[in-house]
């Protein structure tokens, strides 16, 4: 019966992080280097990158793109979830009223 032990606890391992060496002035220099030359019509004004993420989610899993060919969504799930619970208790009522009284 010597499973666990109060006196040779052992602790977890701890995380170790390495930051990347970031320089704030740097970053700020080449901004304001960016932002002049746009001005001057050196380099052309390019738009900011916005990763389109929404709905690849869906698209990565099976299921959810066939609940979606069917035209459910999110509310249509709850409730059906919510009614599956329901039954599952008048069930389990009903059991045990007809086994136990």
């Amino acid at each position: 019966m010597a499973l666990f032990s109060f006196y040779n606890v052992r602790k977890p391992r701890q995380y170790e992080h390495k930051p990347i060496y970031y320089d704030p002035r740097k970053e700020a220099m080449e901004e304001r280097v960016r932002k002049v030359k746009r001005e001057m019509g050196i380099e052309e004004a390019e738009e900011e990158y916005k990763p389109s993420i929404k709905g690849t989610f869906v698209q990565g899993t099976s299921h959810l793109k066939k609940s979606r060919m069917k035209g459910e969504d999110s509310r249509s799930r709850k409730y059906k979830n919510v009614k599956l619970a329901v039954i599952l208790i008048l069930l389990a009522i009903l059991f045990w009223f007809l086994f136990w009284q």
